[in-house]
């Protein structure tokens, strides 16, 4: 398989991604979701750390995925209880998901690391 390489902005930091030839197209809007997710976690200004962001905006894109994935469950965006996600029409004070926030902090709280 042929790759290629790209270089792509996300929260203003420059990454050099591998891509599959023909493959730009998706990694670019992938990136734009990324990007997006994690500004929008910055800008509210409860979440200071780079890492964090990165983890609740990955959560977020999982789980939308996952909610396309299985109709039958009832979607909620992860997202500090302080500031709930606006505009995605999803329910950021569910105690489940409250209750993962907070087992996240508490992985990251010591090194900041998740492994």
């Amino acid at each position: 398989m042929v790759t290629k390489q790209v270089e792509v902005q996300i929260m203003g930091q420059s990454y050099l991604l591998a891509c599959p030839e023909g493959g730009e197209q998706r990694l670019l809007e992938a990136v734009e979701k990324v990007d997006t997710a994690m500004c929008k976690i910055r800008d509210a200004g409860k979440v200071k750390a780079r890492d964090r962001i990165a983890v609740l905006a990955a959560l977020n894109l999982a789980f939308d995925v996952s909610d396309r994935n299985v109709p039958a469950f009832q979607a909620s965006s992860f997202a500090p209880s302080e500031f709930p996600v606006q505009g995605n029409g999803h329910d950021a004070h569910d105690p489940r998901l409250a209750s993962l926030i907070q087992r996240l902090d508490g992985a990251l709280s010591g090194d900041g690391r998740l492994i």
